[in-house]
């Protein structure tokens, strides 16, 4: 299924992707080209996809954050996007209700210009308890059972607490992290391509 996405016309206008993060996507403690963005882009174009990606991460960028800046983050030209929030809100322990409304608010707010989404999801770090865990881990399989978004379950799967992936601060993908995270992610960003060549087409 996701073959299709090389078998593209090279005069194709790329499909414009934003990346809506904070930290982890804006390549804290990395260079540019090291950054997810950099890296994502570089292995669709390696399959042949065009695209171009921009980096609209943030370091420290609560949900709410995001949302603040969310239309000049996101301008017209924009044909997808990926929302990578609320690992800082989880790092500072803010209600769970706070986090998932500005999410919710985001989606609708893309889902009403007619930009696809790509959710990645983020996970509690377990110092911060079992209950809070629980309750803020739900946060995204929720908003992606109401929201028609292309869900990934933890941006971080496969990399968070691994010493050899991360930084030395335990929380920042390395280069290797990063790797890391692009492989894994990448079929469902490929999704995310086809429902906006679908919907440029439409």
């Amino acid at each position: 299924m996701f073959g299709q996405v090389g078998a593209v016309k090279a005069t194709e206008r790329p499909v414009n992707i934003v990346v809506l993060g904070d930290s982890l996507s804006a390549g804290f403690g990395l260079t540019v080209e090291d950054a997810f963005p950099a890296k994502l882009a570089a292995a669709l174009k390696a399959k042949g996809a065009a695209v171009k990606i921009t980096n609209a991460g943030v370091s420290g960028d609560t949900a709410s954050g995001g949302l603040g800046r969310l239309d000049w983050s996101v301008p017209d030209a924009t044909d997808a996007v990926i929302v990578e929030l609320g690992a800082n809100d989880a790092l500072r322990g803010l209600d769970p209700v706070l986090t998932k409304a500005a999410l919710d608010t985001i989606l609708n707010k893309l889902t009403a210009r007619h930009i696809p989404v790509l959710l990645a999801g983020m996970q509690a770090p377990p110092n911060m308890g079992a209950d809070y865990a629980r309750t803020f881990d739900a946060i995204y399989p929720a908003l992606a059972s109401t929201h028609p978004v292309v869900f990934y379950p933890f941006f971080l799967d496969g990399v968070a607490a691994d010493p050899k992936l991360n930084q030395s601060d335990g929380l920042h993908p390395n280069v290797a992290g990063v790797d890391a995270i692009v492989v894994r992610i990448l079929p469902a960003v490929e999704e995310l391509i086809k429902r906006a060549r679908a919907g440029r087409a439409s």
